[in-house]
C-alpha cells in the first residue's frame, strides 16, 4: 500500500516549487536571520528574545548578571552565534595552527552508553573542550592535517579532493589512549521548526519505501530526555537529537558547559577535579523559560528562499539531479505533521532536500565512531537548503560533516555506499551536464 508520504510527494514537489521564487530576497548576509511570514506582534517579540539569547555571549559565574553566567567550568565557545555566524555554516582550520571556530571533535571509547549511545571518554568526556575558566585546565588542542589526491573525471577533467586527520597537544587529563574521533562542523540553523514538525510516522514510512540503487535510508532511535522514551531522532549530522529542544540543550551543555533542564550536569569527568568543584551559575543555569525562548527563536526561522528556479539552466539541474539518484535521498519536498504549540508549522510543504534518515556513505566518510543505532559509516542526509546563499554569508564554510568538501562537486564525488551509484553518475556525466546540477544545487 502507498504510504501518505508517497502519495503526497508529487503534490508537495509541485507546489513547492511554484512558490520558490515568491517573494525570494537577494543573497545577503541577513537571508538565513528572517522570521516566518505571519508572526504577530507578541511572537515577533518573543522571536527577538530568543534571538538576544542565541547572540549573548555567557560569562563566567558569578556575575552581576546571574541570568547569562556559569560559562563552563570547560567550553569551546561563548556563545552559539560563535558556531553559527549569522545562522550560517562552520568550517575547518586550514592550518594545523588555526583553532577551531565552528568545529568540534567528538569523543569516545567502544561501548555504549546506558542509552545506548556512545560511551565517553573516561577523562575527557563525548566532546573536547578547549578552553578553560580560571582555575580549571582546558582539556588540549586539536590540529588538523589536511592529505590531497586527484579525482579524474569520464571527460577527462580532474578534481582536487582533501579530507583530515587531527592530532592532539596539551593533553591536561592525561593521554587520550584508544579513542573514538569524530570531526563535525556546526550546520545552518534556518528552517529547524520544519524539520521539526515531521513526524515520526513519515520517518518510517521514508525508510520502508523500496528504493533504487541499493539505498536503504534507516531511522536511528535514540532517548528523549524529557520523557525518556526512545523516539526517532532528526536533529544531529547522525540524528542522534530527537527534537530541537533536546539538540539547543545539548549544545548548550557540550560547547559551552551551560546546564538546562535536560541536561542538569556539568560536563566534568571524575578525572577533572577543579572542573567538579567550580561555581557554576544556578542549578540550572540555562531556565525552562530561556530554552523555550531559543527554541521558539529557532523553530520560527525562515527556511533558506529557492532562487533563480526558472532559469533554464537551474531546470536542467533540478531534472539531473532526480535522473542520477540523488532525490532518492535529498528528497525535494517533505510535509509536516500537527504541531499542536505551534500551528503555523502545521501540514506545510517544504523543501529542505533530505530525509532526515541515516545512509550508508562508504569507508571514505566513515568515522567509525557508532551512535545509537547508527554506525560508524551512517550519516543522516544532510538537508540541502541554503546550500547556494553559504558563501554570502560565511567567509569559511566547509561541507560534509568535517568540512572537507569546498565545494558541491567536492562533496558529491566524496560519497559512496548507498550513494555510490549516483556519484558515479555524475563522474560520467559531461562537463555542461555537471555544469547544470552544480547551477541547480547553488539555486537551493
Amino acid at each position: 500500500m502507498r504510504t501518505p508520504a508517497l502519495l503526497l510527494l508529487g503534490a508537495c514537489l509541485l507546489a513547492a516549487l511554484a512558490r520558490a521564487d515568491e517573494a525570494s530576497p537577494a543573497t545577503d548576509r541577513e537571508v538565513l536571520s528572517r522570521p516566518l511570514a505571519g508572526l504577530t506582534g507578541e511572537e515577533n517579540e518573543r522571536f527577538r528574545r530568543g534571538r538576544s539569547l542565541f547572540r549573548q555571549s555567557w560569562v563566567i559565574a558569578p556575575a552581576n548578571d546571574t541570568t547569562v553566567d556559569g560559562l563552563g567550568p570547560l567550553y569551546n565557545r561563548l556563545a552559539c552565534i560563535s558556531c553559527h555566524a549569522k545562522n550560517g555554516r562552520g568550517g575547518a582550520p586550514e592550518q594545523p595552527a588555526e583553532r577551531m571556530q565552528s568545529m568540534l571533535v567528538r569523543l569516545s571509547i567502544p561501548g555504549r552508553n546506558a542509552q545506548g549511545g556512545p560511551l565517553p571518554h573516561p577523562a575527557y568526556g563525548d566532546q573536547l573542550n578547549e578552553e578553560g575558566i580560571p582555575g580549571v585546565p582546558g582539556e588540549g588542542r586539536a590540529h588538523l592535517h589536511w592529505r590531497r589526491k586527484q579525482v579524474r573525471l569520464a571527460d577527462s577533467s580532474s578534481v582536487a579532493l582533501r579530507w583530515p586527520s587531527v592530532r592532539f597537544s596539551e593533553l591536561a587529563y592525561g593521554p587520550l589512549g584508544k579513542v573514538l574521533v569524530s570531526l563535525r562542523v556546526s550546520p545552518h540553523v534556518a528552517g529547524l521548526g520544519l524539520l521539526d514538525a515531521v513526524d515520526d510516522k513519515t520517518l518510517a514510512a521514508l525508510a520502508a519505501e523500496k528504493k533504487a540503487d541499493g539505498v536503504r535510508g534507516t531511522v536511528n532511535r535514540v532517548t528523549d530526555q524529557a520523557t525518556g522514551q526512545q523516539v526517532a531522532g532528526r536533529f544531529g549530522l547522525k540524528a542522534n537529537m530527537p527534537n530541537l529542544k533536546q539538540q539547543i540543550a545539548g549544545a548548550f551543555v557540550g560547547d559551552m558547559g551551560i546546564t538546562s533542564p535536560l541536561f542538569a550536569g556539568e560536563n566534568c569527568t571524575p578525572a577533572q577535579s577543579a572542573c567538579s568543584t567550580a561555581a557554576n551559575g544556578g542549578k540550572p543555569e540555562l531556565s525552562e523559560a530561556q530554552l523555550a525562548e531559543i527554541e521558539f527563536y529557532l523553530a520560527n526561522l525562515a527556511p533558506p528562499p529557492r532562487r533563480q528556479s526558472d532559469d533554464p539552466m537551474v531546470q536542467k539541474g533540478a531534472a539531473l539531479f532526480a535522473e542520477l539518484g540523488c532525490a532518492t535521498c535529498h528528497r525535494p519536498a517533505l510535509l509536516t505533521g500537527e504541531v499542536a504549540h505551534n500551528p503555523r508549522l502545521s501540514r506545510q510543504v517544504f523543501a529542505p532536500y533530505t530525509d532526515l534518515l541515516l545512509h550508508d556513505m562508504g569507508p571514505q566518510l566513515a568515522d567509525g565512531r557508532p551512535d545509537h543505532l547508527a554506525s560508524g559509516r551512517q550519516w543522516r542526509t544532510a538537508p540541502l537548503w541554503g546550500l547556494g546563499t553559504l558563501q554570502a554569508i560565511n567567509e569559511n564554510t566547509g561541507l560534509l560533516h568535517d568540512g572537507r568538501a569546498r565545494t558541491a562537486e567536492e562533496a558529491i564525488l566524496w560519497h559512496g555506499g548507498e550513494a555510490d551509484a549516483a556519484r558515479r553518475r555524475y563522474a560520467r556525466a559531461s562537463r555542461e551536464q555537471r555544469q547544470t546540477l552544480l547551477a541547480f544545487l547553488q539555486s537551493l
